[in-house]
């Protein structure tokens, strides 16, 4: 299959759009920028179309996809039941990077919501999608557009590296201006439950309808639960080499690493480091990558995927990172890192 690069960086191109939405009616797979991440865009209401998804991602089909919607009133048609409580979030955060999930309507196909009885639907706050969803129908069940386990997709070009030649289109948009997938909130239970960490925080959300908990699994491994968001149960985001986090205070966190890295390139291997503006000058060697300043949350969380996948083509031996606990998206920033490093932490 030849992949169609459509070019979207400087506008609205109305005539790829519409080619875009004729892929996606057609049952076919179009990828395309969001604030987030990049999606991989299927009929959301088309359980063959939804197939080719976990297809194209080599994906386990009990990993929930995410409907995404460009118009309020279109949620009405695939959720069975709507609490006042999402409405009120819906009226303060869509378009934006907030995922809720209800009890599915009967038109939305199990291959969408992972076998599970209810529907995550999302509106994203991104020009080109919104366009892209009503030219397909109105409902596009998105992924973030990467293999699999890997790294998701900030750019265009992270996007061709996974899926050039597996499905129709990608649209490119330029770089995304969040990095890190939206949070996910369960609204089907009597409390509301944050299930994935992301930009809009607990905070941010319990001042619109009062109180939210957080999965007390979502920072463990539960390989033997059913998933009921993306990227609950299986490896997600991990670079090809071994990732170890390390926590503490600064000064600890640098000597230690230091020492690691002095191991193995005496060992004749050449480690990778994941750094702040504030503190990449201070390392020993190895191939050192900054995230962005510590009091530019939204530089690191918009460079956390690009980077792991930088270290992937330079083949390093082993990836160490600095803890980024920032005040307001740290906590989306940390589950993403923790994830990646397979839960592999050291508090010094």
């Amino acid at each position: 299959m030849e992949t169609i690069i459509a070019d979207m960086r400087d506008g609205l191109d109305a005539g790829l759009l519409e080619r875009a939405g004729e892929i996606i009616a057609a049952g076919g797979l179009v990828a395309f920028p969001t604030e987030t991440v990049y999606g991989l865009g299927a009929n959301a209401l088309d359980e063959n179309a939804a197939a080719k998804i976990y297809g194209a991602k080599g994906r386990p089909s009990d990993n929930p996809l995410i409907v995404h919607i460009a118009r309020m009133e279109d949620l009405y048609r695939i959720a069975a039941k709507v609490p006042e409580k999402a409405e009120a979030l819906a009226k303060a955060f869509w378009p934006g990077p907030l995922t809720m999930i209800f009890p599915k309507a009967d038109c939305v196909p199990y291959t969408t919501t992972g076998g599970l009885p209810t529907v995550a639907v999302r509106m994203p706050d991104h020009e080109i999608a919104l366009e892209l969803i009503k030219a397909g129908g109105g409902y596009i069940a998105a992924p973030s557009a990467n293999t699999s386990g890997r790294p998701s997709p900030t750019e265009a070009k992270h996007v061709a590296e996974d899926m050039n030649g597996k499905i129709e289109m990608i649209i490119d948009g330029g770089s995304v201006g969040i990095g890190v997938e939206s949070t996910i909130v369960d609204m089907s239970g009597e409390t509301p439950m944050i299930l994935r960490p992301g930009y809009i925080n607990q905070k941010m959300l319990e001042q619109v309808i009062g109180p939210v908990v957080m999965d007390p699994a979502l920072f463990e491994a539960a390989p033997n639960v059913r998933p009921k968001a993306p990227g609950m149960k299986y490896r997600h985001y991990a670079p090809k080499a071994e990732m170890l986090i390390v926590e503490g205070k600064e000064k600890d966190v640098i000597s230690y690493i230091n020492d690691r890295i002095c191991r193995e390139l005496a060992e004749g291997k050449m480690p990778g480091i994941i750094a702040s503006e504030e503190t990449k000058d201070r390392y020993a060697g190895g191939i050192v990558k900054s995230m962005g300043s510590r009091t530019d949350e939204l530089s690191i969380s918009r460079h956390l995927y690009g980077v792991l996948r930088e270290f992937d083509a330079q083949k390093v031996s082993r990836i160490y990172s600095e803890a980024f606990d920032t005040p307001t998206i740290g906590q989306a920033i940390m589950n993403r890192l923790v994830k990646a490093a397979g839960h592999q932490m050291i508090h010094i």
